[in-house]
């Protein structure tokens, strides 16, 4: 199940990359992603990543997210928008001792709205969504500014953005309550809302008509309320993904 979540994880951050598809358009593609946990003594993962993209005038689906448009012209897309978010954690998955007596956090699927505003210096994306499982009860609201480069072949587009995570989807992460406490002795942790900014750097190589190779990372910069809970010991995350595709 672990190596489910971690792929699915890799599919959706292949999937945000900022690819540029044509109306109607239809792809698939593999590759591998890497993922960086910050909770204690959690190994790096590295993992294949399917991916499935489509694009129209009014539907889109990238890796294991979809949307429907309620607008869509050349400036403006403002989307419905659902997709499963592999966060998640696991205690048989760390090797320490104290972490390995806490509850397991599960990944949701998270709904609400998608918005992208395109300038000749740029584009703004953003989504505010939240949890539809009653898992966490959480709200993420993930807002970048981004430039795409061309340069004959090569597309490359760098970012900048933030990440808002409401208290709900904090604490029921990296929270550590009262009976956790006793069972693992731990200190008991009550996460605050928080901003996580973040770097992002997308890159794609048409080869031909029809293949294309990508890659994309992302560093995130963890705030104090999730750094400060004990089941986190580093101050940040990471994510990479790299595969080829194929439009048809």
């Amino acid at each position: 199940m672990t190596n489910f979540k971690l792929l699915a994880l890799g599919a959706l951050i292949a999937s945000s990359a900022t690819l540029v598809q044509a109306e109607d358009s239809f792809s698939l593609g593999a590759g591998v992603g890497v993922l960086e946990s910050p909770y204690k003594d959690y190994d790096r993962d590295v993992v294949p990543v399917p991916v499935i993209n489509y694009e129209s005038d009014s539907f889109w689906f990238r890796g294991l997210g979809a949307g429907y448009y309620l607008w869509n012209d050349e400036a403006d897309k403002l989307s419905l928008t659902a997709y499963y978010s592999p966060l998640h954690f696991k205690p048989g998955d760390s090797d320490d001792a104290q972490l390995k007596r806490l509850d397991k956090r599960k990944s949701t699927l998270m709904a609400g709205l998608s918005y992208i505003h395109n300038t000749q210096y740029g584009f703004l994306r953003t989504t505010l969504s939240g949890d539809t499982l009653d898992n966490s009860n959480g709200i993420v609201w993930d807002l970048a500014w981004l430039y795409r480069y061309t340069n004959g072949n090569l597309m490359i587009t760098p970012g900048i953005g933030i990440e808002w995570n409401s208290e709900n989807q904090n604490d029921y992460y990296y929270g550590v309550s009262r009976k956790e406490s006793n069972r693992s002795g731990l200190a008991r942790y009550r996460a605050d809302d928080s901003w996580n900014p973040y770097l992002e750097l997308t890159a794609a190589y048409r080869l031909s008509d029809n293949w294309n190779v990508y890659g994309l990372a992302r560093y995130t910069r963890l705030a104090d309320e999730v750094t400060d809970s004990p089941m986190v010991d580093q101050s940040w995350g990471a994510a990479m993904s790299a595969g080829i595709t194929y439009r048809f």
